[in-house]
């Protein structure tokens, strides 16, 4: 069979894919049909936080394969019940809901929060501030969250009750903030618009301005969570705390589990009927996550600070480079060519990395080696050389 062949033929053409067959990996390394072997820098979009067919996360899901691959959320299963305290635990949210996906997550998020205010206050005050250039999702209310115009061809018309705010300008959010605001949406590091971290300050401002005005403050951790920054979620960076944060990509490791966190003000916002999930919190896809979660320590987190460190160091001043952004493993390199055409010359030579706009995206698995970094280091800034 012909996979490429069978893919372009039945298959809808929402991705252009690179020329590339995988077909196997271990840990950093990805083999293709023919058994070449390339360094990984990309994890799936930040999904394999410990690399391909990670032992420790094959034996957590094989073992509850072996118990019940599903049953529903009318009942009661202990993997989920365990991840939801553990992730309780590790952050100081109350309450838990699981669904599949970072958009599903964000949509639990956005009935969430108005549900909160439409209780609280009246059903006018349902309007949510995102920023420009943000990404939330590809479904009709979180592209309609979205702050990309050039995502919103075609798809009209979008959901009301969302105004969009440019980035690290307080003053003029500020000035969105009437009586209908309930609540503002962020991603710390804007990750598909070219991985551009967020002000200290300005976030701090706005958390601050929140707890005030009772506006609740949604932090999209879908790309950032889950030890990617060099903390177990980005607001920690931030020294904040917001109302409810959402999760996804790396939460099981490369199953298909997102999550929304409500703090207090949220916890007893969604009842039974309000919101669900006919898979979210699946017990293969949470015994995945309690295997991931469990090792998402300290030490590890000072590795990840420690290997984006060095990848900084080894990019800052080569040739080709303008400029680097980011927090920990997740960094966006700012070239002089452009960066589709890099990425593939970078496959050529035997590394996989990501684009995000204008710029190389870097999300390696978070035990990447020391060894394989400096291999896939040497190649990329042979690739930007040339």
């Amino acid at each position: 069979m012909n996979i490429i062949k069978a893919d372009e033929t039945y298959i809808a053409k929402t991705y252009a894919r690179a020329p590339f067959l995988a077909e196997s990996g271990h840990g950093a390394r990805i083999i293709d049909a023919e058994g070449k072997e390339y360094i990984d820098l990309g994890s799936g979009i930040g999904v394999n936080v410990f690399g391909a067919c990670d032992p420790p996360w094959i034996a957590a899901v094989e073992a509850q394969l072996h118990k019940l691959q599903h049953l529903s959320n009318l009942y009661y299963t202990a993997p989920q019940a365990e991840l939801a305290e553990m992730l309780c635990m590790r952050t100081g949210f109350k309450k838990i809901f699981f669904a599949n996906s970072g958009a599903e997550a964000n949509e639990c998020a956005i009935k969430s929060v108005r549900k909160y205010s439409n209780e609280k206050y009246a059903p006018g005050r349902s309007t949510i501030i995102t920023l420009e250039n943000s990404f939330h999702g590809r479904t009709m209310a979180t592209l309609s969250a979205t702050g990309q115009t050039d995502m919103h061809v075609h798809f009209g018309p979008f959901l009301n009750g969302f105004k969009y705010a440019p980035a690290n300008d307080f003053a003029t959010l500020k000035t969105l903030c009437d009586g209908t605001i309930c609540a503002i949406m962020l991603e710390l590091i804007q990750g598909e618009s070219g991985v551009n971290p967020l002000d200290e300050n300005y976030v701090k401002q706005i958390a601050e301005f929140c707890q005030e005005q009772d506006i609740l403050l949604i932090i999209d951790e879908v790309q950032t969570g889950n030890g990617r920054t060099g903390s177990l979620y980005a607001y920690q960076h931030y020294g904040i705390m917001p109302d409810l944060i959402t999760t996804a990509k790396g939460l099981a490791g490369g199953l298909p589990l997102g999550c929304a966190m409500l703090g207090e003000k949220l916890s007893n916002t969604l009842t039974p009927g309000s919101h669900g999930s006919t898979f979210g919190g699946n017990p293969i896809a949470a015994a995945g996550a309690i295997s991931i979660l469990s090792r998402l320590d300290e030490p590890l987190f000072a590795e990840v600070k420690r290997k984006g460190n060095y990848i900084r160091a080894q990019l800052t001043d080569a040739k080709g480079i303008k400029n680097i952004t980011g927090i920990g493993l997740m960094l966006g390199i700012e070239t002089e060519k452009d960066a589709k055409f890099l990425s593939l010359e970078c496959l050529k030579h035997g590394i996989i990395v990501l684009t995000a706009k204008n710029k190389l995206r870097l999300l390696p698995p978070l035990n990447i080696s020391d060894k394989e970094l400096a291999i896939a280091m040497q190649i990329l800034k042979g690739v930007l050389a040339e």
